[in-house]
């Protein structure tokens, strides 16, 4: 039910809506396991739907899935319909199925380069001085445009700074080879967790995650994260990444009159566990740019405390289901969320939340100006849609039918780091080591004077090493009597990757906030 008052969440003493135009003020839905998060989730992502807001969730137990299908008659369902004065339509949405390694949804892919360093040391748990090495592999490579798009590139990189780490010391810092083979170890152990998956082309493409359909509802992403959920990192990360993806991608809008996406994630705390503080400053900083981009983020998990403070601040819509207080931390975590509240004379707000039952909450929404709403103790409304999984044959056949076809199917794998350094060192070895025993007379060409410029792409000619914009010389040493030291394997390279421009991300690659590459 949506209507000019916003998306019916609910009903207390009053009417619950959350009014669209303030839904990218972002939101949390917390509460322990089994009392209702589930269906006020289902609940929100059918409401955005409805007025044409495209979603994404991830379904990490395997029943958002049934989003897609009419709802069924259900006794106690029925009963709180009834209740709240609300007839059910029981109708499906429309639903795109993704999934990281391709069995019950379209493949999702990010290339290395993409993920980018930050998120890719936390990935692979890597300390300080490790993770000091990796951005030197990613500040090389995206100083020369070299393309890293699956652990293999990853590895060739890393070998190269490895082998040549005193050629590299003056300009990028020195190297360690021992964290070079800890972050190899580390790599190996992501390909036997299966994650070389997630790594490659085609990536995903943020357009495929803002579509509606010929109705004018807004498509509901899910990403299928059972069994991802056995990887927790790779689950957080993935989301940090696309949360990453859509705030440098997306332009800014403002306050628009309803969101261009809404983004939930389950587990949250996933997101947060041994993140260090450089990390969650820059989720932090994430979260509270992107609502001008027009996306609202909602955190699902079970206790308030799984979520930093400086992140809780900027979650305006808040549900609070049930909590139960045995230990001290949980006692903690019911005052917290107590806190978070605006008060209501009416209600003890703390004990409240360890009184709720199933599918009551605590629900403060933003009004119309903005403001957090008096937290009101309301019974949250029932699903139109099934609660529940859905059959292999029906998963099938929306994947059959899904608008986004077979453009993710096939891997693609171009030429990019791994090759590139594999041409070098072939070159390399195949290279003549004997030099020749006099110059070349004046005004001649030959081994010990300088090659003709290369021609770039469209037959330009190509940036050298002499400085920006200018081309080599092609000039013998003065007077043509004194040769040139024969360059070094290592200046050879980093003098014909600078001179090289095949890559589609331009001369040099630009970072954002959470270290994904900036669209030029």
């Amino acid at each position: 039910m949506a209507a000019d008052g916003g998306i019916f969440v609910g009903k207390g003493t009053v009417e619950l809506r959350l009014l669209p135009r303030l839904a990218n003020r972002h939101g949390l839905i917390a509460g322990a396991t089994g009392t209702g998060k589930t269906v006020t989730l289902q609940v929100l992502a059918e409401g955005f739907s409805r007025i044409g807001v495209p979603v994404f969730m991830a379904d990490v137990k395997g029943d958002l899935a049934g989003i897609a299908r009419p709802g069924e008659p259900k006794p106690k369902l029925d009963e709180r319909a009834a209740q709240l004065g609300i007839r059910l339509e029981r109708r499906g949405f429309p639903v795109v199925f993704w999934d990281l390694d391709g069995s019950q949804g379209h493949p999702v892919r990010a290339t290395i380069s993409d993920l980018g360093p930050l998120l890719l040391a936390r990935l692979m748990g890597l300390n300080e001085i490790q993770t000091g090495v990796l951005n030197l592999a990613f500040k090389l490579a995206d100083d020369e445009g070299l393309l890293l798009l699956d652990l293999k590139d990853l590895r060739a990189m890393l070998v190269f700074v490895a082998e040549n780490a005193r050629a590299l010391t003056l300009r990028y810092g020195s190297v360690s080879s021992a964290s070079v083979g800890a972050i190899q170890r580390a790599l190996l152990a992501l390909e036997t967790q299966g994650a070389e998956r997630f790594f490659g082309e085609p990536m995903l493409d943020i357009a495929d995650l803002l579509q509606v359909d010929a109705a004018g509802a807004g498509i509901v992403s899910i990403l299928a994260a059972d069994r991802l959920m056995q990887q927790p990192k790779l689950y957080g990360t993935f989301l940090l990444w696309l949360l990453s993806e859509l705030f440098e991608a997306l332009p800014e809008v403002g306050d628009p009159e309803k969101p261009r996406l809404v983004f939930f994630f389950d587990e949250a705390h996933l997101l947060f566990d041994d993140a260090p503080d450089a990390l969650v400053d820059k989720v932090e900083q994430v979260v509270r740019l992107i609502r001008s981009k027009g996306v609202g983020v909602y955190f699902v998990t079970q206790n308030p405390l799984d979520i930093p403070e400086r992140v809780l601040a900027q979650l305006g819509n808040r549900v609070q289901h049930a909590l139960r207080a045995f230990s001290p931390r949980d006692q903690r975590a019911v005052r917290a969320a107590a806190e978070t509240f605006r008060p209501n004379p009416r209600i003890d707000t703390a004990a409240a939340i360890t009184e709720l039952g199933v599918g009551e909450a605590l629900v403060s929404l933003l009004d119309e100006k903005g403001r957090p709403g008096i937290v009101e103790r309301a019974l949250i409304r029932p699903p139109d849609s099934r609660l529940g999984p859905i059959s292999d044959a029906e998963r099938a056949a929306i994947l059959a039918a899904s608008p986004i076809g077979t453009r993710y199917d096939v891997t693609v794998d171009r030429v990019s780091a791994f090759e590139r350094l594999s041409h070098r060192h072939a070159a390399d070895a195949t290279e003549p080591p004997t030099a020749p025993t006099q110059p070349p007379a004046r005004g001649g060409r030959g081994p010990w004077s300088e090659p003709a410029p290369p021609s770039g792409p469209y037959g330009r000619p190509a940036p050298s090493q002499t400085g920006p914009g200018r081309p080599t010389s092609g000039r013998r040493p003065a007077g043509g009597s004194v040769p040139r030291t024969r360059e070094s394997p290592e200046e050879a390279f980093m003098k014909s990757v600078a001179r090289s421009v095949g890559s589609t991300l331009g001369r040099q690659i630009v970072r954002g906030i959470l270290g994904s590459i900036l669209r030029r």
